[in-house]
């Protein structure tokens, strides 16, 4: 790693963002700030500098990373993240800023599993009704209100915070983080009568367990395929591959540090 002083933006909230952050303070002269949105009342703070809240959209964050003199970008929202990760893309290239994208692989479906890919909340729930009446929502809890009209079906939801209207009429809510368990997953499944899973396709070991469960009960899932990345953003899928990339970013050149716009994971 060359010696000179750089300044990581990492835009986190997720499970690789803490990592990626633990990774990076550990390298000299690297100085790494974490962005979390705020939306979850008591997040687990990631190492290093943390900012929480908003940055007034593309033109707020570009003017951030002029002004805070940031020399790369990883994009470590969750998947479905889709418009803070088209504003960082923006924002990147206006401010010529190296931008990078942190996402771990999606689900695969393996032999044995029900599945039915929707590309959105509103399509997931527009099948729910065929496929059956008690329904298990692992969506998050702002996913929730798509399904406020579904008057016929009663919902189990988990979520971290509670979820704020509208609500279905027939609801009840778990508070509660991953990671989880098969055994957990079965379990509950069972004791609520679960005929249907609905989840999006956020990727993970930490939430992977109720796909088995499921499997193992012979239930339908509902799956929300994820949103496209904005063109042109590299991906890297763990986090020894974001380090890579930062690391060929820090290498100098005939005349300083290199700082390709869009280097190859």
């Amino acid at each position: 790693m060359a010696a000179v002083p750089r300044h990581v933006l990492i835009l986190g909230g997720t499970t690789e963002g803490r990592a990626l952050a633990a990774a990076l303070v550990e390298l000299p002269s690297l100085r790494v700030t974490s962005s979390l949105a705020g939306r979850v009342a008591q997040p687990r703070l990631p190492a290093g500098e943390v900012r929480i809240g908003g940055f007034g959209g593309p033109d707020g964050l570009s003017a951030w990373l002029r002004g805070e003199r940031v020399d790369a970008v990883v994009d470590a929202t969750h998947p479905f993240a889709a418009g803070m990760s088209r504003n960082a893309a923006l924002a990147a290239a206006t401010a010529e800023v190296p931008l990078l994208a942190l996402r771990r692989p999606g689900w695969t479906q393996v032999p044995g599993d029900r599945w039915h890919p929707v590309p959105s909340l509103a399509a997931a729930a527009e099948v729910l009704p065929g496929l059956g009446r008690r329904v298990f929502l692992t969506t998050g809890r702002q996913g929730i209100a798509t399904f406020a009209h579904l008057d016929e079906l009663h919902f189990l939801a988990r979520s971290v915070d509670p979820p704020e209207p509208p609500l279905p009429s027939a609801l009840e809510v778990l508070l509660d983080r991953g990671p989880f368990t098969f055994d957990g997953e079965r379990a509950l499944l069972r004791e609520h009568r679960i005929d249907v899973l609905v989840t999006k396709d956020s990727g993970g070991a930490a939430t992977a367990p109720k796909l088995t469960a499921a499997r193992e009960l012979g239930l339908p899932v509902v799956v929300v395929e994820r949103p496209p990345l904005p063109d042109g953003v590299p991906v890297a899928p763990d986090v020894p591959g974001a380090v890579r990339w930062l690391e060929r970013l820090r290498q100098p050149g005939p005349t300083g540090p290199t700082r390709p716009p869009h280097p190859t994971v």
